[in-house]
C-alpha cells in the first residue's frame, strides 16, 4: 500500500471510485451530481485546489482522502479494498496532517461510517436536517481532536 499526494493523472481514478463506493455505501441518497459533473469536479477543482491523497494498491487507486483545511472532505475506498486497514491508514494520515484537529460532515443514514469515525476518536457534535447541503440529507458532524 502506496500512501501518496494525487497527481492530475490520478483524478479520473479518483472520481470512478468516489461514484462507485458513494452508490454503494448510500444507494439511497440522491446524488446531487451526475458522474460527468463528479469526475469535471474532481479534474477541476478537487485535486487541483485540495490537499488530495491516493491509497494505491497493486497499481490501482484504491482510496481518497481530501483535507481542505481542517475539513477532512473526502474519505472514500474502492469497494474491493474495504476492510484491509486503508481507511484506518488514511484517517491516521489526515490527523498526521491536522494535529491541531479536523472536523467532517457524514449522512446520518451512514451508520458504517458514523461507527468507523467514533472508533477512531471523533465525536459527534451537531446533527442537521440537511437543508445545508446538496444532496438534502439529514447529516451530522463530527470533530477531532488530540484532547478528545
Amino acid at each position: 500500500m502506496d500512501l501518496r499526494p494525487a497527481t492530475a493523472a490520478d483524478a479520473r481514478d479518483i472520481a470512478d471510485v468516489w461514484l462507485r463506493s458513494f452508490s454503494a455505501a448510500l444507494p439511497t441518497v440522491r446524488r446531487a451530481h451526475d458522474d460527468d459533473a463528479v469526475r469535471w469536479w474532481f479534474a477541476n477543482i478537487v485535486v487541483p485546489q485540495q490537499e488530495t491523497w491516493v491509497a494505491v494498491a497493486e497499481s490501482t487507486v484504491a482510496g481518497l482522502l481530501v483535507l481542505d483545511g481542517p475539513e477532512l472532505a473526502q474519505l472514500y475506498l474502492d469497494l474491493p479494498w474495504r476492510g484491509r486497514g486503508i481507511g484506518d491508514q488514511l484517517v491516521d494520515l489526515a490527523k498526521q496532517l491536522r494535529p491541531d484537529g479536523l472536523t467532517l460532515w457524514t449522512f446520518q443514514i451512514n451508520e458504517p461510517a458514523q461507527r468507523f469515525y467514533r472508533r477512531h476518536g471523533f465525536v459527534a457534535v451537531e446533527y442537521t436536517d440537511g437543508q445545508r447541503n446538496e444532496e438534502r440529507e439529514p447529516d451530522v458532524r463530527y470533530v477531532w481532536s488530540k484532547a478528545s
